[in-house]
């Protein structure tokens, strides 16, 4: 099976799946549709990898769509620090949205998106949260999870 996309560039590119699960990310001859210029093998992993990265970019930017659309409304990635005493416990034991009104919406994970974290959705050291909200939520999520005192 073969999905092909022409950029706004006139590029064409495209994905061939094989039937024996085989996939090949290919970009063609602009004179000949038909004709491969280039042809990059994939693994399940890199395709998944591959996918991961595209998935990623394209959510941020509807999210900085969003802002534009929204006076007030502001997106951020804020980074979960190694020593915040959120490493290792779930999204809901920070409280976020009810001390902030800001919403995490989604976590940046080793390459990975994972999108609306549920409340029991543990953190790590290096996460990137991607919080929706006014400027003063999104500080207020920054200082919650920059927290470094176990005792609150």
């Amino acid at each position: 099976m073969r999905h092909d996309l022409v950029t706004e560039s006139g590029h064409r590119l495209g994905v061939v799946s094989h039937r024996n699960g085989r996939r090949d990310l290919v970009l063609y001859d602009p004179d000949d549709p038909d004709s491969c210029q280039a042809d990059i093998p994939l693994t399940d992993d890199e395709a998944e990898a591959l996918a991961d990265i595209l998935g990623a970019s394209l959510m941020l930017g509807q999210l900085s769509g969003l802002r534009e659309q929204a006076a007030g409304l502001l997106t951020e990635q804020i980074a979960i620090p190694a020593g915040s005493k959120y490493v290792n416990r779930r999204l809901g034991d920070t409280k976020a949205r009810t001390r902030t009104s800001a919403s995490i919406v989604a976590v940046l994970r080793r390459g990975e998106v994972i999108v609306s974290p549920d409340p029991t959705f543990r953190f790590d050291a290096g996460d990137v949260v991607v919080v929706v909200g006014t400027r003063q939520g999104l500080d207020g999520v920054s200082e919650i999870l920059a927290d470094s005192d176990p005792d609150g």
